[in-house]
């Protein structure tokens, strides 16, 4: 099967679809424009279908070049038959390449090999052809001192090596036995000997043990961690009983080499060479795939909860064009102020100190509320980190002083605020500016839009993330760009508002053609329609082509330079015209005339029916946002600090991050608390996504604190049986009962048991 049948039956579509979509990334299209502005041609395939389609034709490309480069490996040696080209033909996976190519592979100099070379190949064959020969007998007759045979058991030593290796190497034989141990398998962990006080972060570890292939992502890269930290030991067991499991694997081995009554004499030799085989080759190499396999696995599903919560973020609601102020919280080192006006351009910045050890309460508020007052401030975006609930007691006494002034605040994530600051794109952007200042312009903004000031950040540092440092960095910063890329297109850019941070992700731009975009409007003044891009350096047709339909051109001379229409589909709107008698700025935005309309009645032979469908929706509601409508949520005011909070309270927060065995919510105590999966919904839910998504107002009441670990539970379910709710005073480290959680800097998560009160999982890090 080749690649585009293959990846045509894996996503359960047209091979002509899959074919389509495969020429047009070949030929340089990406994913966001083939899915938008390309249906016709694909059939309809969603981002989705068509990311899933590129991974796997990558995938499938470089398999298909491996599968080469092998063939001609062996055919160099002289040793391809036709049964073994078609197995390496009809291989699926690397792994099982790798398999069919391990005989042939050039390796180092062996046992196996030595014993060959010193003519013990005969002697192998003759012992598994002929189980009735008594095998110290015939070894005898290979004893040769020259070659290093001393005695007949050197002899049979050698023998056996060479009969170890070929099992080692018998693709079918090792497949099979490496899917029964990943049925049946279990994971052990200990703690290094003397490494308890080091290792307490992995605790939870320190005698653990799961059926391998149930796994959680998150428990499997905490255990590799630890592994690669050398504080736990991981040893894998063939089944739960350890015994039973090897002399079931051991007979499998032993049935290849067709022993099976153990009547004849060399059925004793040749049962124990089995043996060895499996317990130093096959199991040895298995251990080592499993556990590749496991951190695979683990990685894929890391990335996977990752990109969601990217996209979450990504697509929070925005505030809009309005003045903004952003407060960057402090205690010690002060409030950073910067006020943006509704474009994002910077306006004022400020350093206040309202708390101790200054303590200038009073000056603050005087400072914050002339500054509003100045600049026509309507919104005041705070921190999340330290010192925010105190800011935002500073911001409401403002309010409270100075009845005059019309303001909304809005606590929002700091996030990655601080990678800005520091990045080389803010030191472009405010050379003059403080480093600490720059985070309050970040904090800002994002309030703004999310979309656009995050973009600004490597994804990786915005931090909704679980164990990312220990993930492929490759295909994480893939999968992430992927997202962002989706995102951005998604929404849409004002070309003569956006950043080259914000335009490079757009579908068809580079990094250097952005920075042209750039520096052609602050030279020329703003885009009045969009073929004046054509006069952008280096922003060719095939560019312009991929990027048009996502820029927006607010005000312009054409107001579908506005919309999501593409350039080149205009004259099915300039027909639609025709037809109804109408101008186009009478046409965008009457929906209830445009509903009426019948698009096949627009369609010829260049834009079938899906694009004229999406083109009439587009005039229906031009430039519409696929974000919802902006919300702020109100923390509980008398509730600042963990040592606040009670059982059985009930509280508003948002959700700053999903995992897959709960969520973690901010409330407004500097900690985030955990939502179990248990506890997210009334009823069972498989993934916590089902019931919350980043960036979610949630109402949750408190389960328990556990002052001193930092860790709070709590629960979206509408009944809480009191029996679930703990305590809330501080708790000794040694008790081990307390099991409830928060984001913490906790590198570990544990198996989650059936009673949620004693035993939550552990935070991931935050």
């Amino acid at each position: 099967m080749d690649v585009i049948d293959r990846i045509a039956t894996e996503l359960s579509v047209h091979i002509k679809q899959v074919s389509a979509a495969v020429q047009l990334l070949d030929e340089g299209a990406t994913v966001p424009f083939i899915a938008r502005y390309r249906k016709e041609v694909t059939g309809g395939l969603d981002d989705s279908q068509l990311r899933l389609l590129e991974e796997r034709l990558g995938y499938l490309r470089e398999l298909n070049e491996r599968r080469k480069t092998i063939l001609d490996s062996i055919q160099a040696q002289d040793k391809l038959t036709p049964e073994l080209e078609y197995a390496i033909r009809a291989a699926e996976t690397k792994t099982l390449l790798e398999d069919l190519y391990l005989p042939y592979k050039p390796k180092r100099r062996t046992k196996a090999q030595i014993a060959r070379e010193a003519g013990l190949g005969p002697l192998a064959e003759a012992l598994l052809a002929d189980r009735s020969l008594m095998p110290e007998q015939i070894a005898q007759t290979y004893v040769d001192v020259e070659k290093g045979i001393a005695d007949s058991a050197s002899a049979l030593d050698g023998a056996r090596q060479i009969i170890m290796e070929n099992l080692s190497e018998q693709a079918e034989l090792l497949a099979e036995l490496r899917e029964r141990v990943w049925q049946n398998g279990i994971l052990q962990a200990t703690v290094q000997t003397g490494k308890e006080a080091q290792a307490e972060k992995f605790k939870d570890y320190f005698e653990y043990s799961e059926a391998i292939n149930k796994i959680p992502s998150h428990r499997a890269l905490a255990l590799l961690r630890g592994r690669n930290e050398d504080l736990l030991a991981l040893g894998l067991l063939p089944a739960t009983d350890e015994k039973e499991g090897h002399e079931r694997c051991t007979q499998r081995v032993a049935q290849q080499l067709n022993v099976t009554d153990g009547t004849k004499p060399a059925d004793a030799w040749l049962a124990e060479t089995a043996r060895f085989a499996w317990k130093i080759k096959l199991f040895t190499r298995i251990d080592l795939d499993l556990k590749q396999r496991l951190r695979e696995a683990a990685e894929r599903e890391a990335i996977r909860v990752f990109s969601s919560n990217l996209r979450d973020l990504l697509l929070a609601a925005p505030a809009g064009a309005k003045t903004t102020m952003g407060l960057d919280p402090g205690i010690r080192t002060g409030v950073k102020l910067a006020i943006v006006d509704p474009t994002g351009k910077l306006l004022a910045t400020e350093t206040i100190y309202p708390h101790p050890p200054r303590k200038q309460w009073d000056e603050s508020i005087a400072v914050l509320a002339k500054l509003i007052g100045r600049f026509q401030v309507n919104l005041v975006s705070i921190g999340n980190g330290t010192g925010s609930r105190e800011t935002d007691q500073l911001v409401a006494e403002v309010l409270k002083r100075h009845s005059e002034l019309r303001f909304s605040k809005v606590i929002v994530s700091e996030a990655g605020a601080s990678v800005y600051s520091a990045s080389e794109f803010a030191a472009k952007e405010f050379p003059e500016l403080d480093v600490s200042l720059r985070g309050a312009v970040s904090i800002a903004r994002r309030l703004q839009d999310p979309l656009a000031e995050l973009v600004k950040i490597e994804p990786k540092a915005i931090g909704v993330g679980q164990y990312q440092h220990d993930v492929n960095q490759v295909q994480l910063a893939r999968g992430l760009d992927a997202v962002v890329e989706d995102c951005v297109n998604a929404v849409g850019v004002d070309v003569n508002m956006a950043s080259v941070s914000l335009l490079k992700r757009v579908s068809g731009l580079t990094a250097s053609v952005s920075e042209n975009i750039v520096a052609y409007r602050n030279e020329h003044g703003s885009f009045t329609n969009r073929k004046a891009l054509k006069k952008v350096p280096r922003l060719g047709d095939k560019a312009y082509e991929q990027a048009a339909g996502f820029l927006r051109i607010m005000n312009g001379d054409n107001p579908l330079d506005a919309s999501a229409v593409h350039p080149e589909a205009y004259p099915v709107v300039e027909a639609i015209i025709a037809n109804t008698g109408k101008s186009i700025r009478d046409l965008m935005g009457q929906a209830a005339f445009v509903r009426k309309l019948n698009p096949a009645q627009f369609t010829n032979e260049h834009f079938g029916l899906p694009t004229v469908t999406d083109i009439l929706q587009e005039l229906e509601k031009p430039g519409r946002d696929p974000r919802p409508e902006f919300k702020s949520v109100e923390f509980k005011a008398g509730i600042e600090k963990i040592t606040d909070l009670e059982p059985g309270m009930q509280l508003a927060g948002v959700v700053t991050n999903v995992a897959n065995f709960g969520a973690f919510v901010d409330i407004g105590v500097h900690q985030d608390g955990l939502i179990h999966i248990s506890h997210l919904s009334d009823t069972f839910i498989k993934d916590p996504r089902e019931a919350v998504k980043t960036g979610d107002m949630v109402n949750v009441k408190v389960l328990e604190v556990d002052v001193e670990r930092k860790r709070i539970a709590l629960s979206m379910k509408t009944n809480v049986d009191k029996s679930e709710l703990g305590e809330s005073k501080p708790k000794r480290q040694s008790d081990t009962k307390a099991k409830a959680v928060t984001q913490t800097k906790s590198t570990s998560a544990p198996p989650v048991n059936a009673a949620f009160a004693n035993a939550f999982a552990k935070a991931l890090k935050k």
